[in-house]
């Protein structure tokens, strides 16, 4: 499917007193009172950064004014009596508390544990405990994701697009973010990011390579951060342990640019288990400035967000310090038209606003702001989200994901959230003997390709795997094959655009880790040639998805063999009647053949060995891709518990009563003896 470009949405900074509801066939029947009070939303949803409008109920920022929670918050709902009463007697019992640590000196106050600076006295104190906090709603598009996991994606904007929206940057410190998934590591990385947004500074292995570089007043750097790291690795440990593995397959996933850059900007983090993200945030804050995150749909970036975002820092610059003044933007007409928007939106705000800037206004910054929706949903957000943070020390910002995949399009809609790998998987080891094939989810067939040799695989995706003979995976896969055990979760569609999508080999050699005690340092420590096999591996990534690991042990002899020279055809006895000469070379062929070989001299191997060599295929033959091994087996593989483990052999009981007999009789024996004496 070719990518879309975007559509500039429509950005409803007024209200219309006709709008359109859920079925637009009909206007919303809305009060002069609903209209006026319409004008209190905010400026954008929190949620998808999507502008506020009441107008286009199938679009983002869609506010439903018959909402309860948005007629709560723009204050048109009337509340129940009782839960006043509770309110206001949580707000008493409150105002006492407060009236009595307003008497304690600040010095009481710190060993109580409470900061004095974030402590308000007063009359101020008596409205800020009184007051009901109210949140603001999510537009109806992130309220359905959020509690019904249901919705509709937005058009993926293009590099073009991002590029644009860098390039109004204000703040004279830039730092992108490159979020890529570790599901399809390194599927979903932009290879020329840094070219395809403008002059982006890395760092090259050359000793004189300079940290940063300006662009028109402004600097641009770039770090790669692999998310999702827990679904890579138990314990983050081992996630640490996988850094040289992950540098040398992303440096070859750049290509030639890669063997000259030092990648010393790449992390592997993970927002679920909090591993790196502390770092992470204390390396954003002491950068400042503007910080991008840039992606494709579903790497993690608004979760990731969520992890890293300084929160809390609003004190950390004295209040009596203007934001302005800080020497974070890049031009002086930048830093006075910098300001933060108010919740109600004032006379002639909406003429201040450019409507047609790609970069929306900021938010006004707090503590603890509203971070963006986190959803499986492919395009998510659908404009950039900019929070501040440290009083104008810079801000985060968010920004849509590019375009990824369209294998979901082969999928059937019940099944496309199965597809997304949610948590680390144990898989399970499958022998793949000759003439058989591993089906997974009826979308991808790998078929071995070698004969007489048997592949080991492991699947590391969330779709359903079926091993079974490669004449029933062909049927499967063709969906002119049922069965009750096998699951098939591709589209009627997708039968007929089921395509090759390439003869990948097994070149990366794993014999040290898979040989056991025989290369072990501690047992036998043989060296890797002396062994008469090899143990070959490879993982086959699908997009969005995951990775098989494929595994086969093959004779060193058969591996560095000669190919098998195929035979002359023997020329035709009328022919070379025809022609006189043609049986003279004939002759000299054959006294050829009959002469011996000298034995002396080296043999010669072949200039590539026999890799084993397997299968693949998808819809439209793409989606699929490959990469070193990871080694995922022997780092998830699941442990051998206690009551699995092979127990101590029951003692013999052959002669026990024979035995127990001249143990009771011995005594007997002995006392008479002693009595003849």
């Amino acid at each position: 499917m070719p990518l879309v470009l975007p559509t500039r949405q429509r950005r409803c900074f007024h209200v219309d007193s006709q709008g359109v509801d859920l079925d637009l066939d009909q206007p919303v029947e809305s009060s002069t009172d609903e209209a006026l009070a319409a004008k209190k939303l905010p400026l954008q949803c929190h949620g998808c950064g999507a502008f506020a409008q009441i107008s286009h109920a199938n679009e983002a920022g869609f506010y439903d004014l018959k909402r309860k929670a948005v007629r709560k918050f723009l204050g048109l709902e009337e509340q129940l009596e009782s839960p006043e009463k509770d309110l206001e007697e949580k707000d008493e019992e409150d105002f006492v508390v407060d009236q009595a640590l307003q008497s304690l000196e600040p010095e009481k106050l710190e060993e109580l544990g409470i900061d004095p600076r974030t402590f308000h006295y007063g009359e101020e104190t008596e409205s800020h405990m009184t007051s009901k906090p109210n949140t603001t709603p999510l537009c109806d598009r992130c309220h359905k994701l959020v509690h019904h996991r249901e919705g509709t994606p937005i058009f993926h904007p293009n590099v073009d697009a991002l590029r644009e929206t860098i390039g109004e940057s204000p703040y004279k410190y830039n730092h992108i973010y490159h979020v890529i998934d570790a599901a399809d590591f390194p599927m979903s990385l932009l290879p020329r990011l840094h070219q395809l947004l403008g002059d982006v500074s890395l760092r090259r292995k050359n000793r004189r390579s300079r940290a940063g570089r300006y662009y028109q007043d402004r600097q641009f750097e770039m770090s790669f951060i692999i998310t999702r790291a827990d679904l890579l690795t138990p314990t983050e440990k081992q996630a640490n342990s996988l850094m040289p593995y992950l540098r040398d397959t992303l440096r070859d996933a750049l290509g030639s640019f890669g063997k000259h850059i030092r990648l010393g900007n790449l992390r592997v983090v993970s927002a679920k288990r909090g591993w790196w993200t502390k770092e992470l945030k204390q390396e954003i804050y002491k950068r400042g400035g503007a910080g991008w995150m840039v992606g494709k749909v579903n790497v993690g970036k608004s979760q990731l967000f969520e992890a890293v975002f300084p929160k809390g820092t609003t004190a950390d610059i004295p209040a009596s310090r203007d934001p302005i003044e800080v020497s974070m933007f890049a031009r002086e007409e930048d830093s006075e038209n910098a300001r933060y928007i108010e919740d109600e939106v004032v006379d002639g705000e909406e003429e201040k606003i450019d409507p047609d800037s790609l970069l929306p206004p900021t938010r006004p910054e707090v503590n603890y702001p509203e971070m963006p929706t986190v959803s499986s949903l492919p395009g998510t957000t659908a404009s950039p989200i900019r929070i501040p943070f440290g009083n104008g020390k810079g801000e985060l910002i968010d920004l849509p994901g590019l375009a990824r995949s369209d294998l979901e399009l082969f999928v059937q809609e019940e099944h496309r959230q199965s597809m997304i790998m949610q948590k680390r998987i144990k898989p399970t080891q499958y022998s793949i003997k000759p003439g058989q094939s591993l089906l997974l989810g009826g979308l991808i067939r790998i078929t071995p390709k070698t004969p007489n040799l048997i592949f080991l695989g492991y699947n590391f995706t969330p779709l359903e795997e079926h091993l079974t003979a490669t004449d029933k995976a062909i049927g499967f896969h063709d969906q002119t094959r049922t069965a009750p055990g096998v699951v098939n979760i591709a589209t009627p569609e997708a039968a007929s655009q089921m395509a090759h999508a390439g003869t990948f080999q097994l070149r990366h050699d794993v014999t040290k880790l898979r040989a056991g005690p025989l290369t072990r340092k501690d047992a036998i420590n043989l060296d890797i040639e002396r062994l008469p096999f090899r143990v070959l591996s490879t993982d086959i990534l699908v997009e969005g998805v995951g990775w098989v690991e494929l595994t086969a042990q093959v004779r060193t002899k058969q591996l560095y063999a000669r190919p098998i020279a195929e035979e002359a055809p023997q020329p035709d006895p009328e022919e070379l009647a025809k022609d006189p000469f043609a049986v003279l070379e004939q002759l000299a062929r054959d006294g050829k053949k009959g002469e011996s070989a000298p034995r002396k001299g080296p043999t010669r191997g072949p200039t590539e060995p026999n890799w084993p060599l397997v299968d693949v295929y998808s819809p439209l033959g793409k989606f699929v891709g490959s990469r070193a091994p990871m080694n995922g087996w022997l780092l998830n593989k699941p442990r051998v518990l206690d009551k699995h483990k092979k127990a101590r052999p029951r003692k013999s009981m052959k002669g026990a009563k024979k035995r127990e007999k001249l143990a009771t009789r011995a005594p007997a024996g002995g006392a008479a003896s002693t009595a003849e004496t």
